[in-house]
């Protein structure tokens, strides 16, 4: 398991905690297996009844390893197989997933929370998807869940325009259940998780079942943005914006 991805089990409730604070837990592949193999491990054990997710104080995720994600596309990867295999664990886990966010949540670090059961948010946090301002487009399934999440005009304007959203408006657009202080977040995301996993468990997951439907209709989106996004790789438009990119990080 990656140093990166710190998981803690507490009773019932499983802890994935991205920890790479100082690349604002900007995600390698090592990291998108590590979290990806968390979830699925949790999703077959049955003393545990709900994973949080969360990352550092100041920082919840910027998105991918920019090293790690050039490499990939230049390949002729795409996403790559880790990040498709934490998707996938996102969209079938069976246990309910809690948030904790800090900071900001940026890309990926936005869209996974689309897949949580309940999000707590600190006052600071900030939330944005840069894709399409790459010359790419939205993943995880957001192009599907967050117009029926927050409606088509916020969505494109989150998905598309690339407008972040402050805490309060992401807790209006139905992204993030709970905004807290900053020093709350943690205590209040794991509180939520155990009432969670105090719930009559097969009660949990029939409901969620419910609600959710089946998971096909995700996945089939997240290898549906997956195509576009292998080919959005290879397109002028992605080159020039990520070139423009590096310039800047220079």
């Amino acid at each position: 398991m990656s140093e990166l991805v710190l998981i803690t089990d507490d009773g019932p409730v499983r802890t994935i905690r991205m920890n790479r604070p100082e690349k604002k837990n900007a995600l390698t592949m090592a990291m998108y297996d590590a979290m990806a193999a968390g979830i699925e491990s949790a999703d077959k054990d049955p003393a545990l009844r709900c994973v949080l997710i969360a990352g550092a104080p100041t920082v919840f995720c910027a998105g991918n390893d920019i090293g790690d994600f050039l490499q990939a596309a230049m390949g002729g990867a795409g996403l790559g197989m880790p990040i498709l295999r934490f998707l996938y664990a996102l969209a079938r886990c069976e246990k309910p997933l809690v948030a904790a966010v800090q900071g900001n949540a940026v890309g990926v670090g936005t869209t996974m929370l689309m897949h949580c059961d309940h999000v707590v948010a600190s006052h600071e946090a900030r939330f944005s998807t840069p894709f399409v301002s790459l010359g790419l487009v939205p993943e995880a399934a957001s192009s599907l869940i967050a117009p029926r999440l927050m409606g088509q005009a916020r969505a494109f304007s989150l998905l598309v325009m690339g407008k972040p959203l402050n805490a309060d408006a992401a807790k209006a657009a139905g992204l993030i259940n709970t905004v807290v202080a900053p020093d709350a977040v943690e205590a209040e995301a794991m509180k939520a998780a155990r009432e969670i996993a105090g719930l009559p468990p097969q009660a949990v997951l029939a409901s969620r079942r419910l609600m959710r439907g089946a998971p096909d209709e995700i996945v089939a989106r997240i290898d549906a943005e997956a195509d576009q996004f292998k080919t959005r790789l290879q397109s002028a438009e992605a080159r020039a914006a990520f070139e423009a990119f590096m310039m800047r990080k220079r």
